[in-house]
């Protein structure tokens, strides 16, 4: 026994990570009796990050959006997870460094994703709310809430304002969509819960280092998205870049300054960092080189996939974008090649990536939406967000609960969860 993991005579396949890419690697070699899975996490559970922004705005809770990794796996007695963090791994002996012991393994896949890019500022870092979590959206709603209640008994205009105006950092994806829901929510929820305050001094503040939000999308995209969030309110700080935050004044690269006592930091990510691997495989932004078969560099028994891995090929010479898509297309092909490096007759077949798309929405009937043969926006747009995301969901009644939030708000035009539910402290 080791890990408190029995020994076989099957493949073990260590994976770290369970994202996109590390769920469905583990989800399609649970179904091959060759291999032992090791799943490894240091949470219990897959969350899924595409409605991160729901849960911060009390759309949704976060029991809807994430599953957990035992119930997934109850069936496939070849699968075992284990919560813990990875501190090392070592590519010589063929083991993986856990806080609960040593792990040894034949196949290593890492899949550890990316975490917020503080572009090393340190007092940003110390003030700023970030999005990269479920821990982390239901820091920003109690942040929200909480001040809203603060605002209401405020002393001063002054104070007041800093609690209600809030400044949001990045105009890719997530910024967009954070930004659209709390002006929607200015505009819905205010007025009915807070009818002793002022609404329309509720300012949020978009503030992006590009002329264009959503810069890796089309130019329609990005100018629909633009038009979108003014005609909500919105205001928009373009091709300005954030300097500092001290908690209560963003300075903005320009030498303007504006008061806020929540910052929402949605500016980039990094590589999430593992030690162990060779110097020469890291790349920038932390990520892992991988050849056209997710092979580390310079490995061929540890692999990379999803946000973590940074592969390239013609068509994507800077690698691949940082989406779900890629690390759910290279893991699936990851479960087709590791059977075959068991039998060295059979070549392994190269990642090419398949762009299905990229998507955001802005709000209620306002969302856009890039294919490689048709760009819309508008409210077809936002009802193919709501199809996409609801099918991409994990578990029946997690798609059951969503919808059935998502219709409530549709036609009561209010969210039910505004809870500020705040961490036990002895």
């Amino acid at each position: 026994m080791q890990f408190n993991i029995p020994t076989t005579d099957q493949k073990r396949v260590v994976i770290i990570g369970a994202g996109f890419g590390g769920l469905t690697l583990a989800r399609k070699l649970a179904k091959r009796a060759e291999f032992q899975v090791v799943l490894i996490d240091k949470n219990n559970y897959h969350q899924f990050q595409p409605l991160f922004y729901q849960v911060a705005m009390a759309g949704l809770e976060p029991s809807s959006i994430v599953f957990p990794l035992r119930k997934m796996f109850q069936r496939n007695k070849n699968v075992f997870v284990r919560v813990t963090g990875v501190e090392s791994v070592d590519t010589q002996s063929q083991t993986v460094l856990t806080e609960i012991g040593l792990l040894s393994y034949d196949f290593l896949v890492i899949s550890i994703g990316a975490g917020t890019n503080w572009y090393g500022n340190e007092r940003i870092q110390a003030n700023a709310i970030p999005m990269k979590s479920v821990s982390e959206a239901l820091f920003l709603r109690n942040a929200i809430f909480e001040d809203y209640e603060r605002a209401v008994t405020a002393e001063t205009p002054e104070r007041r304002q800093r609690y209600l105006d809030i400044v949001i950092v990045g105009g890719g994806p997530t910024g967009v969509e954070i930004a659209g829901a709390l002006a929607e929510m200015k505009r819905n929820i205010i007025p009915k819960d807070y009818h002793d305050l002022d609404g329309s001094q509720i300012d949020i503040h978009l503030v992006h280092g590009n002329e264009k939000i959503l810069n890796t999308m089309s130019p329609e995209s990005s100018a629909a998205s633009e038009r979108f969030l003014r005609d909500l309110g919105v205001k928009l700080h373009l091709d300005k870049v954030v300097k500092d935050y001290d908690g209560e004044t963003v300075t903005i690269d320009d030498g303007s300054t504006m008061k806020a006592d929540k910052v929402i930091w949605a500016a980039g990510i990094t590589g999430n960092k593992i030690a162990g691997l060779p110097e020469d495989a890291i790349t920038r932004g932390n990520r892992i080189l991988v050849n056209e078969f997710n092979q580390v560099k310079g490995l061929t028994n540890v692999f990379a996939v999803g946000d973590i891995a940074f592969q390239t090929e013609e068509k994507y010479p800077n690698s691949h974008p940082q989406v779900a898509q890629v690390a759910i297309q290279q893991a699936t092909l990851l479960s087709a090649n590791l059977p075959v490096m068991m039998n060295q007759k059979i070549a392994l077949k190269p990642f090419h990536y398949k762009d299905l798309g990229s998507m955001a929405t802005i709000g209620r009937h306002r969302a856009v939406v890039d294919l490689s043969f048709w760009k819309f926006q508008g409210a077809f747009a936002w009802f193919t967000w709501l199809f996409v995301h609801l099918f991409a969901l994990i578990g029946a009644k997690n798609k059951l609960f969503v919808f059935l939030n998502w219709l409530w708000n549709y036609f009561s035009y209010d969210q039910s969860l505004r809870l500020v539910i705040k961490p036990w402290k002895r």
